[in-house]
This record gives structure tokens, C-alpha cells and sequence, in this order.
């Protein structure tokens, strides 16, 4: 697998070799996991939220299991606040995945389990961060995904 450049910062990763498949460690699970496209995009997002929006790694699901009309789905990465409501979830495509209205739409009905306030998509180029507006039933896009400070 070629590792692509994306449109966060650069960090360090730890990567091995296991047998003829790549592995690269996630900081939230501690443990190494297999390194697909779609897991490099989001073992960058995980850096991103972690070391510059300031979002403690004791806060953040990886592939959190979750119900959404008794069938079972996983959310990419969760972030919660300091009382354990979640607050966000990220949703992680492969770069060559577009973001659009599919995608928006497989994150909102996650959200029906979580009721989270912000939802973002990124496919490690393109991100989308939305504020959902519960009061007048839409979706503000915003220009930035938030710090731990505003959820």
C-alpha cells in the first residue's frame, strides 16, 4: 500500500510488517490493526482530533458498536465529553471514496443511536464537519471541526 499524503498534518505512525500485510498502531485501541486505505485515513483523523484539536484519547471509541433499529453497525471514531455523552462522530472513507450525500446520510443514521451535536466526514482529503441543529431539524455545515473545548 502506497501512503498517501492528506489534507491534515504529518505525524509519526508506527508501522510493522506481519507476514505479507501491513499494520500500523492505533493510539486509542493500543494495538496494532490492519492498514487498510480506508484505516489510514482514519489513524490520521485520530492524530488530528487528538494532538490538534485537543481531544483526550481517553475520550475517543474506535469502531464503537452501536444499535440503529436492532442492527448492529460500527461508528468509525466517537468523541465524548468529559461526562461521557458523545459528542461527534467521524466518519472515515478511503481517499478514493467520495464524500457525499450516501455518506452523510450512513453517518446521520448512526447518529440515531448517539444523538451526537457535531457529525464529520473526511475521506482524508476532503473533511466536512456539521453542526446538527436538533431545534429546527437541519445541518450547519462549519468551516473548522471543533476542539475539545467547544463540544
Amino acid at each position: 500500500m502506497e501512503f498517501q499524503q492528506f489534507n491534515l498534518p504529518a505525524y509519526n505512525f508506527r508501522i510493522r510488517t506481519d507476514g505479507d500485510k501491513k499494520e500500523v498502531f492505533d493510539i486509542v485501541r493500543k494495538m496494532y490493526v490492519a492498514l487498510t486505505p480506508e484505516e489510514w485515513v482514519r489513524q490520521h483523523f485520530l492524530h488530528y482530533l487528538i494532538n490538534d484539536r485537543m481531544m483526550p484519547a481517553g475520550l475517543i471509541a474506535v469502531e464503537k458498536r452501536i444499535f440503529v433499529n436492532r442492527l448492529s453497525r460500527r461508528c468509525d471514531i466517537v468523541v465524548y465529553d468529559s461526562g461521557g455523552k458523545p459528542q461527534m462522530i467521524v466518519e472515515c472513507k478511503a481517499p478514493n471514496v467520495k464524500i457525499n450525500q450516501q455518506v452523510f446520510d450512513q453517518a446521520l443514521r448512526y447518529n440515531i443511536a448517539l444523538n451526537i451535536k457535531y457529525l464529520v466526514l473526511t475521506n482524508g482529503i476532503s473533511h466536512f464537519c456539521f453542526k446538527l441543529d436538533y431545534k429546527h431539524g437541519n445541518a450547519i455545515q462549519l468551516d473548522h471541526i471543533p476542539a475539545f473545548s467547544e463540544l
